[in-house]
């Protein structure tokens, strides 16, 4: 009898060792699979982490109907030689001029191009590279303009453009830091020059200088970053300008030019001149100023001496110094001049042309019974424009600035002012009567809002104020703050119906009825969605006692009867009202959002939609009504479109 289990024994062990051993290799192939896959996720979130999503958009398309551009001022920031032309940005667009100093072409903000200020160029042979503040980067081959617009807010204001040899661009944001787009996608340029506050670039790729708004000048050289500040010789943190030249590398501040030389700060040079522009020449480097014109510092001298290269007075403001086409040019408020050689005088270069309006920043707009356009601007005074746009009349002193509200009486013999320092009247001719402040009985000097009641000849004038409200009638004046009741003293908008009164707050809503406090709301007590009160709207006879409230940060509220508060589903939220700047009329309720555009809600269909086109800012400022037509004003321009043309009616 044979005896075979030591061989089965033997067998099975050798068996369970291939097992194992096939087991660990498993686990082990299993463990370097996952490890593998691990690594390829992380390399690939660290490949795509810096990049950022965009949409190009070509805009070659019709133009939006029916909007017309009322003339602001052509103030320039930047300029180039593209393609035998030169071409001048600034808030109203980019104007092509042949070098005769013909115009060839004007491109303006939300109708040839998006709706954002043009604010800075750079020209290599195939493009012209154009950056907006809020619209991202332009791209122009001479017959089309294509826009690269980031889905990151920040990154689409654009303040600085460096093409570089290898035919990238170099892109400096406002507060997105350093970007880079190389004709397929759009990234950041490097982790340690995120999140910066951008106002200048220089150099090149291997050796890149950067100007911030507060954080002085950063220099990027073979991967090492070095930061220069005021403790390190800069003048002023801000750095308005930046100029490279071989191994030196200028910055200019409000309060002169700091000089490095290989990689080290050596020097302060113009000191005190606020240095706007900068351009090296040979063995000088010119100086671009706020009041003085261009001064010239020789580099050559230990101490050098100042020379004033421009003396003439039409050349205040220099934005941009450069060389182009062989000359050297200015672009000053009043346009682009051309010096004399060798280095001569300034003289203009290019005529522009003329405008309408004294401004391009509007706060405020309404239209009197005689036709005329009454426009404030945030910080140039009052134009009166007549009926045909023909001819303005400009008001501009210590109480005529920073308009916030402009009212007429229903008889048009009184119209009202409200400024950051008073509330100025005018009669029917449009003459100034009288201003109003603390002085006269007001409880403040700085009128945000103000309703006229009654005719001409016996008014009722109620004004917000930032410490309340005052009431001035054929009784005397009369004012009441947070002790009689409101909910907040800083009175940003109000509204009236009969004896009826609606304050809107920085604190919440107060109703006032027959001059006293009847009710106060707060986002604490109501369905109020945000305390701050920017603008309020009655909707009219047919809904006696429906209100719209604009607010900042919750968008436009609803309150009835009951005082019950109400949002809209198709709003788009959170969004921002801008003081005063809702509107009704018989087809909709207008309200000017802060980046999104016009908000318009059809009282036939009872929906809001959002308008873009034609306005010459996603910052809707202001808005008026008169002979069927809509104006609209922003922080960028103003526009007008008859009502009936208009989307979404």
């Amino acid at each position: 009898m044979k005896v075979i289990a030591p061989a089965l024994s033997k067998r099975k062990i050798a068996l369970a060792i291939v097992a194992i051993i096939s087991a660990g290799i498993f686990v082990l192939t299993a463990a370097l699979w996952k490890a593998s896959r691990s690594l390829k996720a992380a390399e690939s979130e660290v490949a795509h982490q810096g990049q950022i999503a965009f949409r190009a958009i070509s805009l070659d398309r019709p133009l939006p109907a029916g909007f017309e551009s009322i003339s602001s001022p052509a103030k320039f920031l930047d300029a180039a030689l593209f393609r035998g032309r030169f071409y001048l940005s600034g808030p109203s667009g980019l104007s092509a001029y042949e070098t005769n100093g013909a115009l060839a072409a004007r491109y303006r903000p939300g109708l040839e191009l998006p709706p954002a200020p043009v604010v800075a160029l750079a020209a290599d042979p195939q493009n012209l590279w154009i950056a907006t503040a809020g619209e991202g980067l332009l791209i122009f081959d001479g017959r089309r303009f294509l826009q690269i617009r980031s889905d990151d807010p920040p990154s689409r204001r654009i303040t600085s453009l460096l093409p570089l040899a290898s035919g990238r661009v170099l892109l400096g944001a406002e507060k997105g830091g350093v970007l880079v787009w190389d004709g397929r996608s759009l990234e950041r340029y490097h982790t340690d020059l995120a999140n910066l506050q951008v106002t200048a670039l220089a150099g090149s790729e291997a050796d890149l200088w950067i100007g911030t708004i507060d954080r002085g000048v950063l220099h990027w050289h073979a991967g090492q970053l070095d930061h220069f500040s005021e403790s390190d010789g800069l003048p002023d943190p801000r750095v308005l300008s930046l100029a490279v030249s071989g191994n030196s590398a200028y910055a200019g501040t409000a309060l002169g030019v700091a000089e490095f030389n290989d990689g080290r700060f050596t020097r302060v040079l113009a000191g005190g001149f606020f240095a706007k522009a900068l351009l090296i020449k040979d063995q000088s480097l010119e100086v671009g100023t706020l009041d003085e014109g261009v001064v010239t510092v020789s580099l050559a001298a230990q101490s050098p001496r100042l020379r004033n290269a421009s003396l003439q007075r039409d050349l205040p403001g220099v934005e941009r110094l450069l060389a182009l086409d062989g000359g050297t040019y200015a672009l000053a408020q009043g346009g682009l001049y051309q010096q004399s050689p060798p280095n001569g005088d300034f003289k203009k270069a290019l005529d522009t042309p003329g405008a309408v309006l004294a401004d391009n920043n509007i706060s405020a707009l309404d239209v009197d019974r005689a036709g005329r356009l009454w426009t404030g601007y945030f910080d140039r005074g009052l134009d009166i424009l007549d009926p045909g746009f023909e001819h303005a009349t400009h008001l501009e002193d210590e109480h005529v600035f920073c308009i916030n509200r402009i009212v007429h009486s229903e008889d048009g013999g009184l119209s009202a002012v409200a400024t950051a320092n008073g509330l100025v009247l005018f009669d029917a001719s449009a003459h100034r009567k009288q201003v109003l402040g603390q002085a006269e009985g007001l409880i403040a000097n700085q009128i945000t809002d103000v309703l006229l009641r009654g005719d001409s000849r016996s008014p009722t004038i109620v004004a917000a104020t930032p410490a309340g409200i005052t009431t001035i009638d054929a009784s005397g004046t009369s004012s009441l703050y947070a002790f009689h009741g409101l909910v907040n003293n800083h009175v940003y908008a109000l509204a009236a119906s009969g004896s009826r009164l609606l304050a809107g707050t920085l604190g919440g809503l107060s109703i006032l009825d027959s001059g006293m406090v009847s009710a106060g709301f707060t986002t604490a007590n109501s369905g109020l969605k945000h305390n701050w009160i920017t603008a309020i709207a009655r909707t009219g006879a047919r809904t006696e006692d429906d209100w719209f409230l604009g607010t900042y940060g919750a968008g436009v509220l609803r309150l009835d009867s009951a005082g019950r508060f109400s949002t809209f589903a198709d709003w788009i939220a959170p969004s921002i009202i801008n003081p005063n700047a809702m509107l009704v009329t018989d087809r909709a309720v207008y309200a000017g959002t802060m980046g999104q555009g016009l908000g318009i809600y059809n009282r036939s269909s009872r929906r809001w939609t959002f308008h873009t086109a034609g306005l010459p800012s996603l910052n809707v400022t202001a808005l008026a009504q008169g002979s069927g037509y809509l104006y609209i004003g922003a922080d960028n321009g103003l526009v007008r479109i008859l009502e009936k043309d208009l989307a979404g009616q």
